[in-house]
């Protein structure tokens, strides 16, 4: 009896499948953070993240993503359903034949309900950190200089000497060994046991001191009665940022908050950021109150110095050109000063239309009109130097 006829399939399995799910992944995060970058301005201006503890999440946009699947199908028989069985899924299966621009995607407008099909998107959760990350990648301390006497003895520990006293935690095991087999082999014997006390090598360390580069950033808001709500909202959010920026990227910076009306005074971070004030604008007190802390507590020689200023710009003319005379002082000790308006209308302030005489390269401005401008400003006012050959 022959032997039963048997058909072999010879096959090779393509491991890349394997590797779907990580691929997936992949693409995944790599939406996640075109969504981030593409969304930076609406993102930091969210408010429910704006004084934040740094748990916080918000959500973002991201276009679904369309992949090909296979369907088997070895005897191609049709199967159970209605139709000729060549409808896939994803095809059209009705629609208004009295619908006009048909076969054209689109978005609503208006109130109005529409007839045209839209894009796909679900919101995926981006932790304060990841918007952190995208951001601060784009941002530094501009024009920053080593300063005089700014040795400071960092954390950091440094490895430069062996002896044959101290912590058993800091033992060099390897010194030791090495140690115990010189010992052992002037005696004849070619073994690294037995070890003694007088074998054991230890590590010991020095504190590293090192010149670091200190700043300070003097944080001056107006907060007079024609600050709003709003206006005070955005300098928030900026100094928001400014400071999560500083303290992620800088061990050495310090942070003194001036708030101001006709007087200013030195507040502490809470009352900065939630005291609110009224009266009238005199910019020029502010820019005093400055100059008093670099004389007291942060001379040039060894601070670089960023003074910030946020106002609706609406200041008494009359003090106008004792603000000029006192930014060029300030700007003489300091690598930059940043002047930040908030301003919705398109009317020149009093102020700044006194700024418009600075030649100086270290005074910096912007205009903030609404809440995507906190992102520019970040942008204009710790911009990244490009490094010249």
């Amino acid at each position: 009896m022959d032997e039963d006829k048997r058909s072999y399939t010879v096959s090779r399995e393509d491991w890349s499948l394997h590797r779907k799910g990580y691929q997936d992944q992949e693409r995944h995060m790599d939406k996640v953070k075109d969504a981030i970058r593409n969304n930076l301005p609406d993102l930091i201006s969210e408010e429910n993240i704006i004084m934040s503890n740094g748990r916080d999440v918000v959500k973002v946009p991201i276009r679904s993503l369309d992949e090909y699947k296979i369907r088997y199908n070895h005897d191609k028989s049709k199967r159970v359903g209605q139709g000729d069985g060549d409808s896939q899924v994803g095809d059209v299966i009705a629609r208004d034949p009295n619908g006009k621009s048909q076969g054209k995607a689109g978005s609503g407008q208006g109130k109005q309900a529409g007839d045209q099909p839209g894009s796909d998107y679900y919101e995926a959760e981006v932790s304060l950190a990841e918007l952190e990350e995208a951001l601060f990648k784009e941002l530094e301390l501009p024009n920053l200089q080593q300063k005089e006497e700014a040795d400071i003895t960092t954390e950091a520990i440094e490895f430069n000497d062996v002896r044959k006293k101290g912590l058993m935690g800091n033992v060099d095991k390897k010194r030791t060994i090495l140690s115990a087999l010189k010992r052992n082999s002037m005696k004849g014997k070619t073994q690294i046991t037995p070890i003694y006390n007088d074998d054991l090598r230890f590590k010991t360390w020095n504190d590293v001191t090192k010149p670091e580069s200190k700043a300070v950033i003097l944080a001056m808001m107006d907060t007079s009665a024609s600050m709003g709500s709003f206006e005070k909202y955005l300098a928030r959010s900026f100094f928001f940022w400014m400071l999560r920026f500083l303290r992620t990227n800088y061990e050495h910076v310090d942070i003194a908050f001036i708030a101001h009306h006709t007087e200013a005074k030195v507040v502490s971070e809470e009352a900065f950021f939630s005291k609110g004030e009224s009266g009238g604008t005199i910019c020029s007190s502010a820019y005093e109150k400055a100059l008093e802390l670099i004389s007291d507590e942060y001379s040039p020689n060894r601070y670089n110095i960023y003074p910030f200023h946020f106002s609706d710009g609406e200041n008494i003319t009359s003090d106008n050109p004792k603000c000029i005379k006192l930014v060029n002082e300030i700007m003489d000790v300091s690598n930059m000063f940043g002047y930040a308006e908030v301003n919705m209308y398109n009317r020149q302030s009093t102020l700044m239309r006194a700024y418009q005489e600075f030649q100086n390269q270290k005074f910096r401005h912007h205009i903030l009109k609404g809440k995507q401008d906190v992102y520019h400003a970040l942008k204009t006012f710790f911009q990244k130097e490009i490094a010249t050959v």
